[in-house]
C-alpha cells in the first residue's frame, strides 16, 4: 500500500559494506509454501457461524494445492501465491442433529482480488437436506473470504523480515509497495511533503466532513476490522500497533497515522482521536488530533457505516476524506472481500 506522506527512495543506489547485492538490487527470493500452509490452516480451523436453524464450523481443512514466495527485486517485494483450498464444514441443527459439507475454493491468487474468489458451499453426499447449508453458503462463506483476506494481509506484513538487506549504514532500506492487484493509487491523506511537524504552536483553523458507505458484512466482522491489530495490518498491509480498548492508542503505517480510542460501544460505535504526523501542534503545542465517530447499522445482509469526522484542519479535508475513502473503506474491501458500491 502506498505511504501516507512519504516519497519513493527505491532510486537512490546505497552501497552494502560487503558489496553483496547493492540496495537490493539483485533478485532474492523466499519460499514461503510452508508458512501459509500452516497459516492458513490456523485462520480456517474453528470458524464459526450461528443462526436460528443451529450453527456450522469448519473442523477440518484435508487439502491445501498451491505454493506460495516473496521475491525482492530492485528493493520492491513482490508476493506470489497460488492455492486450492479444500475444507470441510460441520453442522449442528438445534435438535443436535449433525451434518457433514464441504468447501471449496479453488482461485485463491495474487491474481484475483478477494471480491473475486469463487467460494463453494455443498452438502456431502447421501446427507440430508438442511437449512444449514444455506446458513454457511451466506455467512460462513463471508467468514471464509475474510480469513483468506487475512491470511494475504498476514503474509504481507509478518513474512518479509530479511528480503530488504541493509545497506552501508546498516539500516535496512524500507520495502517498497508489492506487485499483486491491490488496488491502489497516489491520494496521500496528509501533505505530499514528510517534513516533522511544525514546532510553534499556532491557532489552527478547522472544519468537518461526513461520509457514508455500505460493507456487506455483519457490525461484529466490520466492528473487529478497525480494533484489532492483525485485521488492520492485513488491510493496511503494513506493521500496527492497536490496542482495541477504551483509551487504547494506535499508530498505523510506520507513525504515519496514531490516536487514540476514546469511546467504544461494541458493533456500534467507535470514537477516536485520530491524526496524521504533519498536522500542526495546537496553539499550546500540543498535538492537534481530529475526532472521527464511526456509527454502524445492521441492515440485514450488509452494515451502513456513518463517519463524522470534525477538527480536520482547513485544508485537510480532501486529503483526509480521500485517504479515508481509499486507504481505509476501499482496502477493507479488497482485503476481507465486504465489497459495496460506493454512496
Amino acid at each position: 500500500m502506498a505511504k501516507w506522506g512519504e516519497g519513493d527512495p527505491r532510486w537512490i543506489v546505497e552501497e552494502r559494506a560487503d558489496a553483496t547485492n547493492v540496495n537490493n538490487w539483485h533478485w532474492t527470493e523466499r519460499d514461503v509454501t510452508g508458512w501459509s500452509t500452516d497459516k492458513l490452516k490456523e485462520l480456517l480451523l474453528g470458524l464459526r457461524v450461528e443462526g436460528p436453524e443451529g450453527s456450522c464450523e469448519v473442523t477440518d481443512v484435508p487439502k491445501l494445492d498451491g505454493e506460495a514466495s516473496i521475491n525482492n527485486r530492485k528493493g520492491k517485494l513482490i508476493y506470489f501465491y497460488e492455492w486450492n483450498v479444500k475444507a470441510t464444514w460441520t453442522g449442528t441443527s438445534k435438535t443436535g442433529i449433525k451434518y457433514k459439507g464441504n468447501i471449496d475454493v479453488p482461485n485463491l491468487s495474487d491474481e484475483n482480488d478477494m471480491d473475486d474468489l469463487d467460494i463453494s458451499v455443498v452438502l456431502c453426499k447421501d446427507e440430508p437436506n438442511t437449512p444449514l447449508t444455506e446458513l454457511m453458503r451466506k455467512e460462513g462463506a463471508k467468514k471464509v473470504r475474510a480469513a483468506l483476506g487475512s491470511y494475504v494481509g498476514h503474509l504481507k506484513s509478518e513474512f518479509t523480515q530479511g528480503m530488504i538487506l541493509p545497506t552501508a549504514n546498516g539500516a535496512a532500506s524500507k520495502p517498497q509497495p508489492s506487485q499483486t492487484k491491490v488496488k491502489v493509487d497516489k491520494t496521500q491523506i496528509g501533505p505530499s511533503s514528510s517534513a516533522p511537524p511544525s514546532s510553534t504552536g499556532v491557532k489552527i483553523s478547522t472544519c468537518k466532513f461526513s461520509l457514508k458507505e455500505t460493507f456487506l458484512t455483519s457490525p461484529d466482522e466490520l466492528y473487529r476490522t478497525f480494533i484489532n491489530q492483525n485485521m488492520v495490518q492485513a488491510f493496511t498491509h503494513a506493521a500496527a500497533v492497536v490496542d482495541g480498548e477504551k483509551g487504547g492508542k494506535f499508530q498505523l503505517l510506520e507513525g504515519s497515522v496514531n490516536g487514540e480510542f476514546t469511546e467504544l460501544v461494541p458493533d456500534e460505535k467507535i470514537v477516536m482521536k485520530w491524526r496524521f504526523k504533519t498536522w500542526p501542534c495546537g496553539i499550546s503545542l500540543t498535538e492537534h488530533y481530529a475526532t472521527i465517530t464511526l456509527n454502524m447499522k445492521d441492515r440485514g445482509n450488509e452494515t451502513e457505516l456513518k463517519l463524522e469526522c470534525k477538527d480536520v484542519p482547513t485544508g485537510e479535508e480532501d486529503r483526509t476524506k480521500e485517504g479515508w475513502k481509499r486507504y481505509y473503506f476501499e482496502a477493507i474491501k479488497q482485503t476481507f472481500g465486504f465489497g459495496a458500491r460506493l454512496y
